[in-house]
């Protein structure tokens, strides 16, 4: 269907040519799907998008557009039927051909089906994104599901990715966590007269403190750092605390299957010049004035409702200047398309870094970076909210959720919903082994079809190497065409949620693709006596088990073989 698509959509342009030569350039032919899935495999809405343009009656447009894709070959090829509905809709209906030849592509292509050839461009996803101060929390579980599988989606388009984790590794939360520390290792405790009000209370800060007393060496990713042990080296309690810390969270990345290709710490943007940098070209441009002994950003120039403070009175700079600079930073690497995944809570910052970006006057185009704000997660578990992790005094972890759950089904549900809706994670339904589980329902689809091939190989003879030789012809029955149409949306499917920002899209097809399967199974029976039949519906069901394999690998959630 889609080499077929393909051919359709380049007579459809010839089509409209020959009736509506006088189309605006900007006009892009393409198809739709029905409304429903009575009215046929792909709909044509252009008679009615170019009526008002071109003043003509829609449905006479539509009329004079279906004579001319009759005259196309490649409608002749592909297409069974061509009708015209109410207004001026073009309705088509494939032959079985076109959709049967799917089966093909995706077992020519394998794990690369969906995949677009490399494109250079360079792409830069920034998530988690996680101070060093405490345990991830289910939020930072969302960012790095999303920003994953957003990563994954970028690749199948050709485009060259880079994961970037983008943390502060000084300031007031990190000066707190060495104080919180060093108030542990003095043997104090939460509720003592004289434990810090602002200190952090989670049983992790008494295990750094346990660590740090026996001189132990920590490494992460980016930074190795071994303790003193002197309950007064405030500087080296920060500095272990922080290696600890991003240790932990390594960890917990580590499990959830998530990786990151560089670390940006914000204390480099100060130690490098870089802020003062984009201060000053921020002056240099006329686009900063001073009042009230603090330097303020004319950001009402770019469309923010208010100007903003850049430097604060008593000299320190306000969050949103080092994001300015680390943003240049981002550009002059050279960075085409930079995607920054924060909590819904960080909404306020977008109009003021696009306009230091665009005030800054280095050649950045408006409206980036892009953004993609999460709401946060709420937890329930025996029917209740869950609130309060011990191991981090105040939320519940990531890796809480996984250990009470799994990877799988935690990087599935996180990547459910739209990033900026509001999600109930229910630990309940994750554990569940039925059709109400999504999870479940995808990666059963993927283990029963796997024993069906075994068991066609083991008792039947058959030889996978071969489906590339099944007659797909034979492949005529309802539900094998609807779940052959489902596998040519795959690719269409992936573009359009790398486009759009929109890795949920993935696992809402993923679900459409197992509910076609499970119908397929429950209509037809697959090891017939007919070897030919069987032989081409053994390689529906590869063709089938591949795409699943592919969806859930960008969404980064295993495929079982058995269940």
């Amino acid at each position: 269907m889609i080499q077929a698509k393909r051919s359709l959509l380049e007579g459809l342009a010839a089509a409209l040519k020959q009736v509506a030569p006088e189309a605006p350039d900007t006009f892009v032919p393409a198809f739709e799907a029905p409304k429903q899935a009575a009215h046929g495999d792909l709909a044509i809405t252009a008679a009615m998008q170019l009526a008002k343009p071109l003043k003509k009656n829609p449905r006479e447009l539509g009329q004079a557009l279906v004579v001319a894709l009759q005259a196309q070959p490649a409608f002749a090829q592909w297409v069974a039927a061509i009708e015209i509905a109410g207004p001026g809709f073009i309705n088509l209906r494939l032959k079985p051909e076109a959709k049967q030849a799917v089966v093909a592509d995706v077992l020519a292509a394998g794990d690369r089906f969906g995949f677009q050839p490399a494109t250079g461009k360079k792409v830069l996803v920034e998530f988690v994104s996680a101070n060093p101060t405490g345990p991830l929390h289910v939020g930072h579980g969302r960012q790095g599901a999303l920003g994953d599988a957003l990563c994954n989606l970028f690749e199948t388009q050709g485009q060259q990715v880079t994961r970037e984790f983008y943390y502060n590794d000084a300031g007031v939360q990190i000066a707190t966590l060495a104080t919180s520390t060093q108030a542990r290792l003095k043997g104090l405790k939460p509720g003592d007269a004289e434990w810090p009000e602002s200190a952090y209370n989670g049983d992790y800060i008494a295990d750094i403190a346990a660590d740090f007393l026996a001189k132990k060496t920590v490494k992460a990713d980016d930074r190795e750092f071994t303790a003193s042990g002197d309950v007064n080296d405030l500087d080296g309690i920060r500095q272990f605390a922080v290696a600890y810390l991003r240790h932990e969270q390594d960890l917990d990345l580590k499990a959830f299957g998530v990786r990151f290709d560089n670390y940006y710490l914000e204390s480099s943007l100060y130690t490098t010049g870089r802020v003062e940098a984009a201060v000053q070209r921020l002056k240099d441009a006329g686009k900063t004035f001073e009042e009230g002994g603090a330097l303020w950003l004319r950001s009402t120039d770019y469309g923010d409702d208010k100007d903003r403070v850049m430097r604060k009175s008593d000299g320190g700079y306000t969050y949103f200047v080092p994001d300015v600079a680390y943003h240049i930073a981002k550009w002059e690497r050279g960075f085409e398309q930079c995607v920054n995944i924060q909590g819904s809570d960080h909404h306020g910052t977008i109009a003021r870094v696009r306009a230091g970006l665009q005030a800054a006057g280095v050649g950045i185009p408006q409206g980036w970076p892009d953004y993609v704000l999460h709401k946060m997660v709420t937890v329930m578990k025996n029917g209740e909210e869950v609130k309060i992790s011990k191991r981090a005094g105040s939320y519940v972890t990531l890796r809480d959720l996984i250990e009470w759950t799994s990877k799988d089904a935690v990087r599935f549900f996180l990547i459910s919903r739209k990033a900026d809706t509001e999600f109930v994670f229910d630990v309940d339904l994750a554990l569940k082994q039925n059709d109400e589980n999504p999870v479940f329902y995808v990666q059963y689809a993927h283990a029963r079809i796997s024993k069906v091939l075994r068991d066609w190989c083991a008792d039947h003879g058959g030889d996978r190497a071969a489906l590339s030789a099944a007659s797909l012809a034979l492949l005529a029955a309802p539900t094998e065409l609807a779940l052959m149409a489902k596998l040519a949306e795959y690719p269409e499917m992936l573009a359009s949620a790398a486009q759009g920002l929109a890795p949920h899209d993935v696992a809402f097809y993923l679900r459409d693709l197992a509910g076609a399967f499970h119908s397929y199974y429950a209509a037809e029976r697959f090891l017939v006596d007919d070897a030919a039949l069987c032989q081409a519906r053994m390689a529906l069901l590869a063709a089938t088990a591949q795409v699943l394999r592919n969806g859930l690998a960008v969404i980064g959630v295993s495929a079982p073989e058995s269940m």
